[in-house]
Formats: structure tokens, sequence, C-alpha cells
């Protein structure tokens, strides 16, 4: 891949075609798809924005090392840093490899998610379910995490709908849609016919609280494999 100089702020479709490698019809495929941000100047020229070139070379660079050391790359977002670590300390116990990025705020994990194009999002149980709602119904609008397995809390995909009338009394600073246009999602199967909605028995529930730490990883081991099936599909 063809370094970009530093200091431009756009390039031409044949320069960001270089820096790619790829052809000049894919670009444009890709500026049409919306995954390289452009416009055209008053002569008709298309420009690509230089951030978004760079953000497509680290997306292959992830892809390429998610390929070379066969592990899933996850993003857990979290309410408390306790639960992070309780988490990590049983992912060491896998056989599956398991590299996590940590958020204990929303909008950084929002953030991050976008960003990395995990393969899979982790939700505290924790999570006020209001909060959840929203990070769900933003995860699976945003075209970079769409197709990103997320797990979440069993007894959060059995909560009723209603739920969302208390959205417009919660923010959490997150970027929040409508109280009513979530309701009608939700409604539509956001959460209840969501195939990349995937549910794990909550760690902190009173059922589990006799578990300890490695009979908790032996619960969730299997259904963050089954989480990377659901995206491998």
């Amino acid at each position: 891949m063809k370094a970009i100089t530093p200091d431009l702020e756009y390039l031409s479709t044949r320069q960001s075609a270089k820096v790619l490698q790829v052809s000049l019809g894919t670009v444009q495929k890709m500026v049409e798809l919306g995954e390289l941000i452009a416009w055209k100047t008053r002569g008709g020229h298309r420009r690509i924005l230089v951030s978004s070139l760079e953000q497509q070379l680290q997306r292959r660079k992830r892809a390429m090392r998610q390929k070379t050391t066969q592990k899933c790359i996850a993003m857990g977002i979290f309410r408390r840093i306790e639960n992070s670590h309780e988490l990590m300390e049983s992912i060491q116990f896998w056989q599956l490899k398991v590299e996590m990025e940590i958020a204990v705020d929303s909008l950084e994990g929002l953030m991050t998610a976008v960003s990395i194009a995990p393969d899979l999002i982790f939700l505290d149980a924790l999570i006020p379910p209001v909060e959840q709602v929203h990070l769900i119904h933003y995860l699976s609008k945003n075209k970079d995490t769409q197709r990103i397995p997320i797990l979440v809390d069993e007894g959060f995909i059995k909560l009723h709908p209603g739920v969302i009338s208390l959205a417009d009394q919660n923010s959490y600073g997150i970027p929040l849609e409508r109280p009513a246009q979530i309701k009608e999602d939700l409604e539509n199967g956001l959460i209840s016919q969501n195939p990349l909605i995937i549910g794990y028995p909550a760690t902190d529930s009173e059922a589990d609280a006799s578990l300890n730490l490695q009979n908790r990883h032996e619960l969730l081991e299997p259904i963050f494999i089954q989480a990377l099936a659901k995206k491998c599909h």
C-alpha cells in the first residue's frame, strides 16, 4: 500500500486508487457505498478525503492481523472497570484467543467500535437497559458496525420495549435517536428478531453467584464462538 503524503487533506480518484492499490472503478464504488468520503469540484473532478483513505488502510491492516494471528478481536463496553477485569481473567483460560478492547464509557465504546470494527461487541449486564437499547440501536444503524454480533445479557433481551418511555430522560452522552423511532425499531424486531443479538447468562446474577471464575469462562467461551460463526455468515 502506498503511503499518504503528510499534510494533504484530499486526493484525486487516481491518487486514491494508487494508495489503496485498487482500480479507479473500485474507488468510485467505495465512494458510492459510503466507504470513502468524497465531493466534486466545480470542474466535476472527484476529491477523496484523506482521513477516510487512512481509515480504509487501518481496516485492511486489522483484517490482515486477524487472518495471520487467528485471534478474535472483541470490544467490551462496561459499566464498571471491575467487571472488565473479571472477563479478562476468564479469557486467559480459553482455547479461543481473544484480543479485547475495553471501554467503561458508552460514547467511548461506540467510537472505538466504529474505529476498530471488531469481530464482536460485548455489552456488560450492568449497563442500564435504556442505555443498552441506545447502544444497540446506534451499532445496528452504523455502516461500520451493523454486521457485528452483539452479546447482551439474556434478561435484557426479554425486557419489554416499554423501557423506551424513559429514553428522553436518559442520554448517557451517546448519540440518540428519537424515542419514537427507537420504539418503532424495537417493535420491528431490532433486538428480538435480530440474529446478530446473542444472549449470555449474566455473570453477576443470583443464579450464577455460586459459580467460580473458571466456571463462568466455560459458559461464555462457546457463546463467543457462536457469535463469531454468526459473523462468518
